[in-house]
């Protein structure tokens, strides 16, 4: 059992397997966001006192962050979510009237909704990159690489000037080949940007050669690092730190306030804080320290994962021995997420109630409308024989 399961209160009373949606927070991690609280209040709230102690918070989680990622801290800029995580630098890419954006039909709502408002504002096209489909011949990322480098050499158009694909896709649980495409995309005339949606990836599936070579890629803390709601972050690359400017604008975006009103050129930062806007939840950098070295004691990224596989494995083999179940993917998932269809009486979200009357928690997906559990290190066998058992019995009835 992973040693700091005992530090989680959310999993005391209950079967959790929505981690994809949101992590449980542990307790030191709580602890960690109240003393920072305390210390701010201390010191007082907006004296010369606390700036040193802020400052050093940022610069802290900044780093440690960077270390997950293998990039640069200039390249990382705050975020509260994945969302504004993608959108910010999106809006701020150097689009003209006419300019095309390649967007995969498994992509998270809020960023679909945020490409289709650029392009109408700005005249875009948006063209559909079909990898909903790709769950035939697998690998061992949950799908045949080739076949998607094959649609995205034949989605691009010349005028493609963005590419919006998640590294680890919400609904199908499969991961993308995101170094092969970034790779691909550097070939390409118009050099698209490249923006990919790591909500969950980060701390579930090594990331740091990804990260490194996409123009921007978001996440947040609360879903895989178990960190607080509230705060995330975004890997930006040296491109779009020269080329896109920011869309929200706070004293944080800026080098220094007092000049503002002189006539430079740009008062931007010259690195990610451009795309920081103003003043946040300090307490919740603490939280998310202490999570993200927890899981760096439970093992190295790679460790992580493989246990992560263990179970996820056997969790879809034990889907795969009920007649009435259909997992999504024909071959074990390359990570904790694992959606299924289950053909029953029941409507899928009857299903969740039935199961979080046990105490057993899954989710509906919307779009396809599939059921979903998700298997994290801190997972048991005991938790998928019970989400198995209650599954058997819906089944049944």
């Amino acid at each position: 059992m992973c040693r700091f399961r005992s530090d989680l209160p959310a999993l005391k009373n209950k079967d959790y397997f929505n981690y994809g949606g949101q992590g449980p927070l542990p307790k030191t991690s709580l602890d960690a966001i109240t003393n920072s609280w305390e210390t701010i209040q201390e010191l007082g709230p907006f004296t010369n006192d606390v700036w040193p102690f802020i400052t050093n918070e940022i610069k802290s989680t900044k780093d440690l962050i960077a270390e997950f990622c293998g990039v640069s801290k200039r390249r990382i800029a705050l975020t509260e979510n994945v969302t504004s995580g993608c959108v910010l630098p999106l809006w701020g890419l150097p689009f003209s009237k006419g300019d095309r954006i390649l967007i995969s039909n498994c992509e998270h709502p809020g960023v679909v909704s945020a490409c289709k408002e650029i392009a109408r504002r700005k005249a875009l096209q948006i063209d559909i990159l079909d990898v909903l489909s790709m769950r035939g011949e697998i690998d061992g990322e949950g799908v045949n690489q080739n076949e998607v480098i094959r649609a995205i050499e034949d989605s691009l158009k010349a005028s493609t000037k963005l590419v919006v694909l998640s590294h680890l896709l919400w609904n199908t649980g499969q991961i993308m080949p995101i170094e092969l495409i970034a790779k691909l995309l550097l070939k390409h005339p118009n050099e698209p940007f490249f923006l990919v949606d790591a909500a969950q990836s980060f701390c579930q599936i090594p990331i740091k050669d990804s990260a490194a070579k996409v123009d921007i890629y978001a996440f947040t803390g609360h879903k895989w690092a178990f960190g607080p709601e509230g705060l995330g972050a975004v890997v930006l690359s040296e491109r779009i730190l020269k080329e896109a400017n920011p869309t929200l604008v706070g004293w944080k975006s800026l080098t220094a306030e007092s000049s503002i009103y002189a006539n430079e050129i740009s008062p931007f930062h010259k690195d990610a804080r451009r795309f920081e806007i103003a003043t946040s939840c300090t307490p919740l950098l603490a939280g998310l320290r202490c999570s993200l070295n927890l899981l760096k004691e439970q093992g190295t990224d790679l460790e992580r994962i493989n246990k992560i596989k263990l179970l996820s494995k056997r969790l879809w083999l034990e889907l795969n021995n009920i007649t009435s179940v259909n997992p999504i993917l024909q071959g074990p998932p390359p990570a904790g997420l694992v959606s299924f269809t289950l053909n029953s009486k029941q409507s899928p979200n009857q299903i969740v109630k039935l199961l979080a009357q046990k105490s057993i928690f899954i989710r509906v997906l919307e779009d396809p409308i599939w059921l979903r559990a998700c298997v994290h290190i801190t997972s048991t066998e005991n938790e998928i024989a019970r989400l198995i058992a209650g599954l058997k019995k819906i089944a049944a009835s």
